[in-house]
């Protein structure tokens, strides 16, 4: 008892526990263990055995017919190779969005072409096709592929994409790295993180999901050392290959999904209904109703993110800059071309990453609210 009393005191001295912006979470040993014993059984731990090919499938079979999956070491990569399979003219722009993650920029860098950083539609956080098309016609000339991003997992306008492709003849490769639940078409090219902070995780990994069986073939043969069904190297090219245990995770995580994306949503609807009378509060469109993610990325009036997450975290409450202020801010892209970044520099002084994870508790939530709305009603 008497530990139990000081234990409680060292408590009360050190304040409430931090609530973190995420709390990723992987099968469990006990889910993945049969995976274990069939790779122990079969002997066969790399170079696309079983559990690797079934893993692909399943994960195919979120697609319609005719959709062909290549798995890769991470998105990243996925993307970097993807856009090597293209063949797009070395040196060439490609224009993507300034509010995306690093990964974007640093794939097409690697890829031999370089980043044209536009403008995002202000509602959607995401890159439109006039974006492109109202480029000057010397830029014009000179973009090889597009690059839309999913905002934080939102599906985007893909038909829109689709149109701008068939009628410009531009390559478009989708960013969908957190948009695990929300793509269900593969008529353009898109790439899937699968890293460990995802709805659907296993540790590290991603995958390209696309219709275009060609360019599928290509792109496993950029991630196995250029081989062609033989030993020799056609072309230069990397290991980017996943073992037959991250396959495991991931059809563990496969198991595991439905019954995952009933508590994501319902973890979601519990934040956004806590915040229904705070309307400077935006939640994404359709988050935690049609969709789900792994992060809780909001509107704030603009300028308040900084303020509201100093607020936040004196009250032991953790929030990110997901996407800082802008890929286009980082010192290894401080020379790449842009355009007017207007609604990029207002979101990154608006938009917040609150605490969000599958097991999000309702007092989680509560103290997540609690110190929101005093946090807004002090600035």
């Amino acid at each position: 008892m008497a530990v139990n009393q000081a234990l409680l005191r060292e408590a009360q001295a050190t304040g409430p526990t931090k609530v973190p912006v995420a709390r990723p979470r992987l099968p469990s040993a006990e889910a993945v263990f049969p995976y274990l014993q069939r790779i122990d059984d079969a002997g066969w731990y790399s170079n696309f055995g079983p559990l690797l090919t079934e893993f692909e499938a399943r994960l195919a079979g979120r697609f319609p017919a005719g959709t062909e999956v290549v798995t890769v070491t991470n998105a990243t990569q996925a993307l970097t190779l993807t856009l090597m399979a293209m063949n797009l003219p070395a040196g060439g722009y490609v224009v993507m969005p300034a509010w995306t993650f690093v990964a974007t920029a640093h794939a097409v860098v690697q890829a031999g072409l370089k980043p044209w950083f536009a403008d995002v539609d202000p509602d959607s956080w995401m890159l439109r096709p006039e974006a492109v098309t109202g480029l000057a016609a010397d830029i014009r000339a000179q973009v090889v592929a597009v690059i839309p991003v999913s905002a934080f997992g939102a599906a985007g306008d893909l038909a829109a994409w689709r149109a701008f492709r068939d009628e410009t003849g531009v390559p478009v490769l989708v960013d969908a790295a957190a948009a695990f639940d929300t793509l269900d078409d593969a008529d353009l090219p898109a790439v899937v993180s699968l890293h460990a902070t995802k709805v659907l995780g296993i540790g590290e990994g991603g995958f390209l999901a696309t219709r275009d069986a060609a360019l599928a073939l290509r792109v496993r043969q950029l991630t196995t050392f250029g081989f062609q069904g033989g030993r020799e190297s056609h072309v230069a090219a990397t290991n980017a290959k996943l073992s037959e245990y991250p396959a495991a995770v991931g059809l563990a995580s496969l198991d595991a999904w439905p019954a995952d994306r009933f508590r994501f949503l319902r973890a979601a609807q519990q934040l956004r209904i806590s915040l229904i009378g705070r309307p400077e509060v935006q939640f994404q469109n359709g988050w935690g109703a049609d969709w789900v993610t792994s992060v809780c990325a909001v509107g704030l009036p603009d300028g308040m993110a900084a303020p509201v997450a100093d607020a936040l975290h004196q009250q032991g409450i953790d929030t990110r800059q997901w996407w800082g202020a802008g890929c286009h801010t980082s010192p290894a892209f401080a020379d790449c071309a842009r355009g007017d970044l207007r609604h990029t520099d207002r979101l990154a002084g608006s938009v917040i990453g609150l605490p969000f994870s599958i097991d999000l508790s309702a007092a989680e939530t509560g103290r997540i609210t609690d110190a929101l709305q005093q946090a807004l009603a002090g600035l």
